[in-house]
């Protein structure tokens, strides 16, 4: 093996000679190297090979799939939990070309949605909401699902066409404002039949479930929204920082 890599480990020099060839050698959903196919061409053993493979999935370059063998993973749309993104920059930075079903657009007043909005969104009885529903699509496939209220007074000419793209571009550069960022509650469900036909897969498959409100700089709810995110669509990533008390508990367990 090359000697600049003599001071790493055994299976952290396999594994970079294995990201390198990934990226020179393979496409997207080609089939790639077997563990013992790693032993032979590279003279390890079975575990060191194993653990090079294991590296690689737990980084999404690939995927074991049962029965068949390991694969280059097909191209995931990633969903960074630490900041706000547009959907339409996180599908073209997949190499995915997005697009917006619009289902419903229209105004109605806060008396017409759940109490939890209304508390959410800090806003009375009579104040006026944008709602709308829409299917998120890369390369026409559509991958999220959303319902959406935002709060009126902070761009009362929103349009359609508006709504049919980037919101946050529309927000921060049609209307002006300052989005500060979002609380989010993110778990795991199944869709119900009728999600399931929006997003073009069977009922029951297994998606995230993203419940979230949108703040602006100063600390004013924008919008109030409930995303369903196809589990085969999307992945999730975070970078947690040091380990720290659980104490007080930042979550709840059902």
């Amino acid at each position: 093996m090359d000697t600049s890599l003599v001071r790493k480990p055994v299976y952290q020099q396999l594994h970079d000679r294995l990201r390198t060839a990934l990226a020179a050698e393979y496409q997207s959903g080609d089939q790639f190297f077997t563990e013992r196919d790693i032993s032979e061409k590279f003279q390890v053993s079975r575990p060191t090979a194993n653990k090079a493979l294991a590296s690689l999935v737990s980084e999404g370059l690939l995927e074991f799939r049962k029965g068949l063998g390991t694969f280059v993973r097909r191209d995931v749309i990633d969903y960074d939990v630490r900041s706000l993104v547009s959907f339409t920059e996180k599908a073209r930075a997949a190499g995915k070309k997005p697009s917006t079903e619009l289902l419903t657009f229209g105004k109605l007043t806060a008396a017409e949605t759940d109490e939890m909005v209304r508390a959410a969104l800090a806003v009375e009885s009579d104040a006026t909401l944008w709602e709308m529903d829409r299917v998120r699509l890369a390369d026409k496939t559509p991958v999220i699902l959303e319902h959406r209220y935002v709060v009126h007074r902070h761009c009362p000419k929103l349009t359609k066409s508006q709504a049919e793209g980037s919101l946050y571009g529309a927000w921060t550069e049609t209307h002006g404002l300052n989005i500060a960022g979002a609380n989010e509650v993110i778990r795991a469900v199944l869709l119900t039949i009728d999600e399931a036909r929006h997003l073009r897969a069977p009922a029951k498959s297994p998606a995230l479930e993203v419940v979230s409100v949108g703040f602006l700089a100063d600390n004013s709810p924008l919008w109030w929204e409930r995303t369903l995110y196809r589990g085969d669509q999307y992945e999730f990533h975070s970078r947690l920082g040091p380990i720290q008390s659980a104490t007080p508990a930042r979550g709840r367990l059902r």
